[in-house]
């Protein structure tokens, strides 16, 4: 008999499980809004369902196809499911579309397969001798895992086999499901947006866009709405893709909030605008209104990179816990400033802070040299900013006047920009400290960027202002931490 308590034991056990696998269940207007977008009509669906869960998102399908003028003659499922919890409910899920299927007068049949999809897939993509004839997909349909993995882990090791490099599982999957889909296949899947930006995701980015057509790309406007029973707080978009088919013209760029029964709004744009052939990085933008537009046109018009700046922006050398046996809570004789985002205070780094959980100081010898930069003027980019922080781009100016230190440490989670590894004059920094805090930045950087990151790699992609116009801006600025209109209406003044 069941004691009082064990249902809700049973339920956060559940949900530890699906942590553990990286699983997020998709909620039911989420998996019909997916199926809706699917556009072929085959006579004969082969259904591809990697990490199914309780089969909604196949389900979604099956439903919206049933009752569809043009229906398939047959519908042949293959569900991977790893959690074997899971697998009773697919079954009862798959019962339920055989039964759709029948009123429709549709043949269905369903394969559920109680195994890992990597360790399934990999022989298959590979061509093993003794691996199962590859099937022909032409239709997939996922909600993939959404966990890091080890760069010794057995599936980072099997997807490099097959010629997949990436660090998450769902762009492993993601990319092993492109394998396998037939020419002119389908797929739709709902993933973090992650993806969109940045060096981890580059070779994958690269492999989606050259084997994929982009079709469509829907933006949840909240980051919990959609998945609001799991807490999840990365910010997801659902890609539609057709394999092996020339690139569009155009791509619908669509949003919602992600509640359900919330409006859909959608907009056409051009391919190039979405993903430029000018960029080396691939980087896939997401412009779902006329500001971003906007931003997008302004920031086109600048055309200057950080080397014919000549700055670099490289990320901060102090891993704390690398360097733990030499940080100080306050400097000492010893020591040189070690600069964290607590210490951004306004338009420039406040030093030290008192009371702070971080260290203020790292001991300066030998062993931790090569961690610090000589004194000067920098300016800092936060590389993580909390999820309710206004902006995405947070940039404050470290001035060695105002911090006596012949030397000075930056922390892993800053960015910070230079001049060959020493500082730069202090309009310059100015200006540049004012651009990097613009909205329109900020409006653009979002287009690319979908999570809290903030990595140098993002911030190299950037076009900028020539140096004179930096510096003109830089002049007419007094103190860098004015408030954001006043910014903003400098920098279009003097830049736009």
């Amino acid at each position: 008999m069941r004691q009082p308590g064990d249902e809700q034991s049973v339920v956060t056990s559940s949900q530890e499980r699906r942590r553990e696998l990286g699983q997020f269940l998709t909620p039911n207007p989420v998996a019909d809004f997916m199926a809706s977008l699917f556009d072929a009509r085959p006579q004969e669906l082969d259904l591809l369902d990697a990490g199914a869960g309780d089969g909604a998102l196949t389900e979604a399908l099956v439903r919206r196809l049933c009752a569809s003028r043009l229906k398939p003659r047959r519908i042949f499922v293959t569900a991977f499911e790893l959690d074997e919890t899971k697998i009773e409910l697919l079954h009862a899920t798959l019962r339920r579309c055989q039964q759709e299927c029948d009123s429709a007068s549709i043949r269905f049949s369903a394969t559920v397969l109680n195994e890992d999809f990597i360790a399934a897939a990999v022989p298959i993509v590979r061509k093993e001798l003794f691996a199962p004839k590859q099937p022909r997909f032409n239709a997939a349909i996922v909600n993939p895992p959404y966990r890091k993995i080890r760069s010794d882990s057995s599936a980072r090791l099997l997807l490099r086999s097959a010629g997949i490099e990436t660090g998450n599982l769902y762009a492993g999957f993601v990319a092993l499901i492109t394998k396998l889909l037939a020419d002119r296949g389908e797929l739709v899947a709902i993933t973090p947006r992650s993806f969109c930006n940045g060096p981890y995701f580059k070779p994958f980015r690269a492999d989606l866009l050259e084997t994929m057509s982009l079709r469509r790309l829907h933006v949840f406007e909240s980051r919990s709405a959609a998945f609001s029973c799991d807490n999840v707080l990365q910010e997801n978009i659902i890609v539609h893709a057709v394999k092996g088919v020339p690139k569009p013209e155009q791509v619908i760029i669509s949003s919602s909030s992600g509640a359900s029964g919330g409006s859909v709004t959608e907009r056409e744009v051009a391919y190039r605008e979405v993903v430029s052939p000018a960029d080396a990085e691939q980087f896939i933008h997401l412009a779902e209104g006329e500001a971003q537009d906007s931003a997008r046109a302004v920031m086109g018009r600048l055309s200057a990179s950080l080397p014919e700046l000549g700055l670099s922006v490289s990320t901060g050398r102090v891993v704390d816990f690398r360097a733990k046996e030499f940080l100080r809570q306050q400097p000492g004789r010893d020591t040189a400033p070690l600069i964290y985002p607590c210490h951004f205070n306004g338009g420039f780094v406040h030093w030290p802070k008192e009371k702070a959980r971080k260290p203020n100081a790292i001991v300066s010898n030998e062993q931790t040299r090569e961690l610090l930069v000589p004194a000067g003027v920098y300016v800092l980019v936060k590389r993580f900013t909390a999820k309710e922080e206004r902006k995405r781009i947070v940039a404050c100016i470290y001035d060695s006047h105002q911090v006596r230190a012949s030397l000075v440490g930056f922390e892993n989670h800053l960015n910070y920009f230079h001049i060959n590894g020493h500082g730069l004059a202090m309009n310059l920094a100015k200006g540049l400290a004012a651009f990097l805090n613009s909205t329109v930045v900020d409006v653009y950087f979002r287009q690319f960027n979908g999570h809290t990151q903030v990595n140098a790699t993002d911030l190299r992609s950037l076009n900028y202002p020539a140096k004179a116009e930096l510096e003109k801006l830089g002049r007419r600025i007094a103190d860098p931490g004015m408030p954001q209109e006043e910014i903003d209406a400098l920098v279009g003044e003097e830049l736009f």
